[in-house]
């Protein structure tokens, strides 16, 4: 009886993971999406100063079960805490579903065997998730220690990256779409992804100084609010240069039309975030606006990610000696 069970709950597994590339692949997506989702909310907790929602972590308002009162707390600021919470658990079933994905399809005789790669870059992101747990638990812990904040930030950031070179090393990246790309294009793009690594964490000292860091007596980073901010403006500048830079290489270039066509993207979603920013400091930083700005930092990170694995589609494209392996395996499935 008990094997005939687990037979049954291997065939499920079978049927709902199947290991084949493009299955792989829309996992991969919803960890992007999942990831994405929880940066999204975490903003909205500070912005809102319903951070210190969860008094007493890990226990979060003990006998309760949904989200309770806390002194100092609103119903609203309990509810964004709370819900950012509670996202946490698809967060943990997704990413979880990642790897063992990730593990079934690169084991022997799978679709992608051999491809260490894909299951350490899939173990990361669970593993991640726990971290990130921790690390909010402290952050709540030190009543919004900017610092630690900043790293819980920056954590997820990393996750989203990581989640998007996953779902970059499943794709397939059509030669005559991506063209040929001058090994400086390739460079700039890589100098591209620092530089806007260093405006997230700009951002996250902007944030940490200025009133909306959390509750009036949340601790705050000691610097001058105007500093910080035209420095974090300097950045987008910088990065604003670069990114037409690399548009008009990619314009004059050989690159095909997928590769400029994300260049274009970025250079609208970096247009939009600076205006964004401008509008927000100029009205004394409300805090949905401010929201927004952040999310669009996000989809800005993830752009700009993936217009890096766009342009070194070389050393990400899944290796064609993977096609056979693949269509047997999804044979098998049906």
């Amino acid at each position: 009886m008990a094997g005939a069970y687990h037979g049954d709950v291997r065939d499920l597994l079978r049927r709902l993971l199947p290991p084949t590339v493009p299955s792989f692949r829309r996992f991969a997506l919803a960890g992007i999406i999942a990831n994405t989702v929880i940066m999204s909310t975490g903003a909205a907790v500070r912005l809102s100063s319903s951070g210190l929602g969860c008094p007493d972590w890990p226990q979060c308002s003990k006998a309760d079960v949904v989200a309770s009162h806390n002194a100092g707390q609103t119903l609203l600021n309990t509810w964004i805490e709370f819900g950012n919470r509670l996202l946490n658990f698809p967060l943990v079933a997704i990413t979880a579903l990642v790897f063992i994905v990730a593990w079934r399809a690169t084991r022997p005789g799978s679709a992608l065997a051999g491809r260490r790669d894909l299951l350490w870059l899939a173990a990361i992101q669970p593993l991640g998730v726990v971290a990130q747990a921790v690390i909010g638990g402290i952050v709540v812990l030190t009543r919004l220690n900017p610092a630690l904040v900043s790293l819980h930030f920056l954590l997820s950031a990393s996750l989203v990256g990581a989640s998007v070179l996953l779902y970059a090393r499943l794709s397939d990246f059509p030669a005559a779409q991506v063209g040929r790309i001058r090994p400086e294009l390739r460079v700039l793009s890589g100098l591209l992804v620092i530089i806007t690594a260093v405006m997230l964490a700009a951002g996250t000292v902007v944030t940490g100084t200025g009133p909306l860091a959390g509750h009036a007596d949340t601790p705050r980073y000691h610097l001058p609010l105007e500093g910080v901010t035209q420095l974090h403006a300097d950045i987008g500048w910088l990065m604003g240069g670069i990114v037409v830079a690399l548009l008009l290489g990619l314009r004059v270039s050989a690159a095909g039309p997928r590769a400029v066509r994300m260049g274009w993207i970025v250079v609208i979603g970096l247009f939009v975030q600076g205006a964004l920013g401008y509008i927000q400091y100029f009205n004394h930083l409300p805090a949905g606006l401010v929201w927004v700005h952040v999310t669009t930092a996000v989809m800005l990170w993830i752009a700009v990610l993936w217009l890096f694995f766009t342009l070194s589609n070389s050393t990400f494209i899944v290796q064609q000696q993977v096609a056979v392996p693949q269509r047997e395996t999804e044979t098998a499935d049906r």
